[in-house]
């Protein structure tokens, strides 16, 4: 339990939560989560954040919290980013560990959409305990990714590619390495440590090798996320089998790979490349949210980043949405969201 300057109100209490969720893993089949609760003078009895699959969620935690400060919560007001779960999967349903603590009131920001999981609120209010659906926009930001896996029943998908001013993935003759600059390189390092999964095609590992390992500050970061070969053709003596950390899925089709990933508990999966996995993922709106590193380079020849998305016009493109951009270096990488699949 945190030192205390003075009583918090609702909205502090949930700041406070949302900022115990962030140190959770950004990885994994759960979310991350935070947990705060209140005395009714808003005094902190107990705080937690759950730390990934197959450890005790953050409303427990925040339970254990307090019994070891020797706090009465009987009453008190539990403020927790997720809504409480209701279903015992690697651990038990937390609306029964609220219930058998005495929590008389608990205020969460996030619904849960899950179909087993979900309803906690219902269980809590039939037992006589207020719950209350309070939304916070740094709360529903921290679980977006994994809140439309569980909606949509699939990994949330990003397309990430390097490109050159004139959108070429590579030069002429095939070369590719490297488009862009040591900052950018790094950025996409970092976001291979947070997603669950890489996937590329076989063409991509034919040509390019890749380790697909997420190597932030040049060394191997501790969660490795599963590498996804997409395709028929045989690949043997690639890097990508050098352990079991891999995964073969012989489909063309967008589809068949989701549901593959799902029933592994892929939450986030970080698609890139070639053009032709890239342009079957967007024809078929399975993109959500899309990184494209643009590096101010010209080849005037060379393979598009993207192929034939069947589009003949300009008034059927396809445009993201919540566009960023943001300089690494010479390279700039420009973010997009694609509401179709969100």
């Amino acid at each position: 339990m945190p030192e205390q300057a003075g009583p918090l109100s609702a909205a502090e209490a949930m700041a406070r939560a949302v900022s115990l969720a962030t140190r959770g893993p950004e990885n994994g089949p759960n979310p991350r989560v935070g947990c705060v609760i209140l005395s009714e003078r808003g005094d902190v009895l107990g705080e937690g954040w759950h730390r990934g699959a197959g450890t005790a969620h953050a409303e427990v935690e925040a339970l254990r919290d307090a019994a070891s400060a020797g706090a009465d919560v009987r009453g008190a007001t539990a403020v927790v980013t997720l809504e409480p779960c209701s279903h015992t999967g690697r651990t038990g349903p937390c609306v029964d560990a609220l219930t058998e603590a005495g929590i008389g009131a608990v205020r969460f920001a996030v619904a849960d959409p899950g179909g087993t999981s979900g309803g906690g609120a219902g269980v809590l209010l039939g037992r006589g305990i207020a719950a209350v659906h309070a939304p916070d926009a740094a709360a529903s930001a921290l679980t977006r990714r994994w809140h439309a896996a569980m909606r949509l029943g699939r990994p949330y998908v990003i397309a990430k590619w390097a490109a050159t001013l004139d959108g070429r993935m590579a030069a002429a003759d095939g070369t590719s390495f490297w488009i862009t600059g040591d900052e950018a390189r790094e950025h996409a390092h970092q976001v291979r440590g947070t997603v669950d999964a890489i996937a590329v095609g076989t063409g991509t590992v034919r040509a390019d090798d890749p380790s697909l390992s997420a190597r932030p500050g040049g060394h191997e970061s501790g969660h490795q996320p599963l590498r996804v070969v997409i395709g028929n053709s045989p690949t043997p003596g690639a890097q990508v089998w050098r352990d079991t950390n891999a995964v073969a899925v012989p489909a063309h089709r967008p589809e068949a790979v989701l549901e593959a990933l799902h029933a592994r508990e892929v939450r986030t999966l970080l698609v890139e490349g070639g053009p032709t996995v890239l342009a079957a993922f967007f024809r078929e709106g399975l993109v959500d949210e899309a990184h494209a590193y643009i590096a101010p380079a010209l080849l005037g020849a060379g393979p598009t980043v993207v192929a034939d998305l069947g589009i003949g016009t300009m008034e059927d493109a396809l445009r993201g949405q919540s566009v960023t951009s943001r300089a690494l270096g010479a390279d700039t990488l420009v973010t997009a969201l694609f509401p179709r699949g969100v």
